[in-house]
C-alpha cells in the first residue's frame, strides 16, 4: 500500500467549487498579462515599444463568435443589461441592422486586457441584444435544417449552369433576411443567373461569397497531423504569409507534402518559432 503526500494540492488557488477555481485562474492570467504588458523584455511586449499606457475601455464587452459574417468579434453589452454572461452562453447580437446568434468565448477582465493589448478603444461594436431564449434556439435549429436542405439545391443549380464552384458552407442569417453560400473556385465566376435562381427558390436575399483554400480549412475544421485541431480554426484569426525559407530556417523536412496542411498550403505552425525581430 502506497501512502502519497497530496498536501501540495491544498494550495490557495484550489477550491472545491470548479467555477471558483476557474475564476481565480483567469484572474491570475489577467494579473500576469497586466504585469508583463509594459516590460520590454517580456514576451507580450516583444518587438513592440510600449512606452505609454493605452487606455482601458471600461464598457461592458464580451468576446463572441458566430458562423455568419460576425465571425470572431468583440461585442458590447447595453447599459441596462444586468445579466451575468458566462463562456458558452448563446446570445443574439445586432450588427449593422441585422441579427445573428453567437456563442460567448470570453468575458471579464481578460477581454479588457486583450483589447488594450490590441489598441482597441471606443470603436463602434456589435450590440448584444439578449441571451437567447428557448424560442430563439428553436429558430436557430430551424435555420440549421434549412441550411442542410439548401446544399443539394445549390449543387444542382451549379450543375445546371455549368459553373466551376465548390460549395464550402451555407449560413442562414438568424433573422432569415439573407442566405449565404460560401464557395471556392479557381477563378472568377459569373453567378448572376445562379443567384436569381436561388433567390426565387428560397424567397430571400442571396449572397455568394468566394473564399480561399485556407479560409475553407478554417471554416470546415478538422484534426492536423499532430492530432490537434487545426490552428486556423481553433485560435488563429488571421493568416501570415509562409514561405519555404521559414521551413529551411528550422531545418525541417524538404518534403513539401509533409509540410503542407489540409489546404495544400504550408502549415501555419511553421511560423510559430520564427523570430520576427
Amino acid at each position: 500500500m502506497y501512502h502519497l503526500d497530496l498536501t501540495f494540492l491544498k494550495g490557495e488557488n484550489i477550491t472545491v467549487d470548479p467555477k471558483e477555481t476557474e475564476n481565480k485562474f483567469k484572474n491570475m492570467i489577467a494579473d500576469e498579462m497586466c504585469c508583463n504588458y509594459h516590460n520590454i523584455s517580456g514576451c507580450l511586449a516583444c518587438s513592440v515599444d510600449h512606452t505609454f499606457e493605452p487606455p482601458f475601455d471600461e464598457r461592458k464587452i464580451v468576446e463572441a463568435e458566430s458562423k455568419g459574417l460576425l465571425g470572431h468579434h468583440f461585442c458590447e453589452l447595453t447599459e441596462n443589461d444586468n445579466n451575468i454572461y458566462s463562456i458558452g452562453d448563446m446570445v443574439i447580437v445586432d450588427i449593422e441592422g441585422f441579427s445573428e446568434i453567437a456563442r460567448i468565448v470570453e468575458t471579464g477582465e481578460i477581454v479588457k486586457v486583450k483589447r488594450q493589448k490590441f489598441g482597441f478603444y471606443g470603436e463602434d461594436l456589435p450590440k448584444v441584444l439578449r441571451k437567447s431564449s428557448d424560442q430563439d434556439m428553436d429558430i436557430y435549429r430551424e435555420n440549421l435544417i434549412a441550411e442542410s436542405k439548401a446544399r443539394p439545391i445549390f449543387r444542382n443549380n451549379v450543375e445546371k449552369y455549368s459553373l466551376n464552384m465548390k460549395l464550402v458552407d451555407v449560413h442562414f442569417q438568424f433573422d432569415k433576411k439573407k442566405l449565404y453560400f460560401f464557395y471556392t473556385s479557381d477563378g472568377r465566376v459569373d453567378f448572376r443567373e445562379l443567384a436569381k435562381s436561388l433567390a426565387s427558390e428560397f424567397k430571400t436575399r442571396i449572397e455568394l461569397r468566394q473564399m480561399g483554400v485556407r479560409d475553407e480549412a478554417k471554416r470546415i475544421g478538422g484534426l492536423g497531423t499532430c492530432g490537434r485541431e487545426y490552428c486556423c480554426s481553433s485560435f488563429m484569426n488571421n493568416f501570415k504569409k509562409i514561405t519555404t525559407q521559414v521551413a529551411n530556417q528550422q531545418n525541417t523536412s524538404a518534403n513539401i507534402s509533409k509540410l503542407s496542411g489540409p489546404c495544400s498550403k504550408l502549415k501555419c505552425c511553421l511560423c510559430f518559432e520564427v523570430d520576427e525581430n
